[in-house]
């Protein structure tokens, strides 16, 4: 400003009129840039636009076609099911609940699994005899809401054989909603007596009852540790001596090397560990002969391959005393 306070220099700049129309526009500076064409950003964001709605078409005319095609019956469910498990997962783990979200999972993907037609509707069972086939079923982990696809034979078939009973087991899964399950059972072979406690064994010495019902009292009895495992082979050579066999009361397992035979008549044989059929050759033509297990004895000795030992009972052992004092004082009386 000059010192009568105007200002020294127009507000114009240098090439501008000085004066203008009012209501004129004013131009802006264009500080290095060119002026902005606002028709053409019209244009760009009518262009942007079209894309958009034509791709959205595009994407509509597709969720229509597949909508078209006709989904198996159940989808909608199963879908539901896992869509709400997914939601429930997180909850679970983070309040520990994974033992119950596991069990809720394996129900879950069942039900999924049977509305879209896996569903067990025909089960066969063959080879139960002494499992009923309820337990065959409870066992193997099939339940009426079991879902054929989901079904893990290889572990229904191991839950299967840890029963004693079940030497073997076999499932088949014929699709889409069949099981066939077959099992192979142990066989009652003997009774086994351990520390005063009577078992029903197997031949293998799987013991399959800790409770002996009235029919299984007729199968021979082994006594003594290590005497199931024992048995097969010895009663298989006692087998072949019918008249031995049915006189034997029990066979008794004698520290785990060698056995006796207890008989009805309370008699008692002491077999030795290692040919056992030659020492039963000549208990049978002992008895053939001189009706050795007819008298009155209570042991047999039969552990040495070049003697045979007998123990009187104490009756006879009296008897044979008395004999013998009888005929000392007769030779006594004739000196």
């Amino acid at each position: 400003m000059d010192g009568g306070g105007r200002l020294d220099q127009p507000l114009m700049r240098s090439g501008q009129s000085a004066t203008r129309q009012i209501g004129a526009p004013v131009d802006e500076p264009s500080r290095g840039r060119a002026p902005v064409d606002r028709s053409r950003r019209g244009a760009g964001r009518l262009a942007l636009f079209s894309s958009y709605r034509r791709l959205t078409e595009r994407a509509a005319a597709k969720i229509a076609k597949l909508a078209r095609i006709p989904l198996p019956q159940g989808v909608g469910v199963a879908g539901s099911i896992l869509i709400v498990g997914g939601a429930l997962a997180y909850g679970a783990v983070a309040g520990q609940h994974v033992p119950a979200l596991i069990d809720w999972g394996k129900g879950a993907r069942d039900i999924a699994a049977n509305t879209l037609g896996f569903r067990i509707a025909k089960i066969s069972i063959t080879g139960e005899k002494e499992v009923s086939r309820e337990e065959v079923l409870t066992t193997a982990g099939v339940t009426g809401h079991a879902s054929l696809l989901f079904l893990d034979a290889d572990a229904a078939r191991v839950q299967l054989m840890a029963n004693p009973w079940i030497a073997d087991a076999a499932l088949l899964k014929l699709y889409p909603d069949r099981l066939q399950i077959t099992i192979t059972e142990r066989q009652a072979f003997a009774l086994w007596q351990k520390d005063g406690r009577l078992s029903v064994i197997a031949d293998d010495g799987t013991v399959l009852e800790t409770f002996v019902e009235n029919r299984y009292l007729k199968l021979p009895l082994v006594v003594g540790a290590g005497a199931q495992r024992q048995a097969k082979d010895f009663l298989a050579v006692v087998s072949r001596y019918p008249d031995i066999r049915s006189a034997v009361r029990a066979s008794v397992f004698v520290a785990e090397r060698r056995w006796d035979l207890h008989l009805t008549n309370g008699i008692d044989v002491q077999l030795p560990e290692a040919n056992i059929a030659d020492a039963l050759d000549r208990l049978v033509a002992l008895d053939r002969d001189k009706k050795l297990l007819s008298r009155d004895i209570t042991m047999v000795d039969l552990r040495l391959p070049d003697r045979v030992t007998v123990r009187l009972s104490d009756a006879a052992a009296q008897a044979r005393d008395d004999a013998l004092q009888s005929k000392k004082k007769k030779k006594g009386g004739d000196a």
